[in-house]
């Protein structure tokens, strides 16, 4: 792949890290910032619409050497309707970060976006 190639398909990504919905069930994913320095702070917030079924919010955030979740409780229809998630420390790499609502019979709906933590500065 030529880094035109690459650099429109990682241009066209980071479009979808910024939100990404899950239209079918009403769960909306915002990622920020798409693009930082290491050591980064990535904030993840996603927004749903809660139903009585719902029990777990589970948010990953994940590279190839990374790995890091988060999961909260839900309280079916009196869910916090924004839930805010932060990710301290990442080193460098490119994160695929997945938020799955997790209902009484298992997953409801998963929304994802990706982000990219560059080397810090100083950093060889």
């Amino acid at each position: 792949m030529g880094t035109i190639h690459r650099v429109a398909a990682f241009s066209c990504a980071m479009l979808l890290a910024v939100t990404t919905l899950d239209s079918a069930t009403g769960v909306k994913m915002n990622v920020s910032p798409t693009i930082s320095r290491a050591p980064a702070v990535l904030k993840v917030r996603i927004t749903l619409n809660p139903l009585p079924d719902d029990r777990t919010l589970y948010v990953v955030a994940e590279s190839p050497t990374f790995y890091r979740a988060s999961e909260v409780q839900l309280e079916g229809e009196q869910s916090q309707a924004v839930n805010m998630f932060e990710f301290r420390d990442l080193p460098p790499g490119m994160y695929h970060i997945t938020g799955v609502v997790r209902g009484a019979h298992g997953p409801r709906a998963t929304v994802w976006g990706i982000a990219k933590v560059e080397p810090g500065f100083g950093s060889r």
